[in-house]
């Protein structure tokens, strides 16, 4: 998986499954660019993602998250459920403030 934390007044918290990245799903009238500037970062494992994840959550971060790899460890992080993930191409993702 890749996450990258995007710094600003709210930080923005990106993470997708590796090979999801530079790739474009479309669904009726949702799409979902998973571009490599946004999403491509620091390759980290479940482990490390869960933690960094509960730590932007602490700090009151939104986050973009992109495949199943990274929606589990989200949901298991505690900053998204199962309700607040929508599905593009048959690729779960999470957008937003959770």
């Amino acid at each position: 998986m890749q996450l990258k934390i995007h710094e600003s007044y709210r930080n923005i918290v990106s993470l997708a499954d590796t090979d999801l990245i530079g790739k474009v799903f479309e669904e009726d009238i949702r799409q979902i660019n998973v571009k490599e500037e946004f999403f491509k970062g620091e390759e980290v494992d479940s482990d490390k993602a869960i933690e960094i994840l509960k730590d932007m959550d602490i700090e009151d971060a939104t986050f973009n998250i992109v495949g199943k790899k990274s929606i589990q460890c989200a949901i298991n992080a505690g900053v998204i459920s199962k309700n607040g993930v929508i599905e593009i191409d048959g690729v779960p993702i999470g957008l937003g403030l959770f």
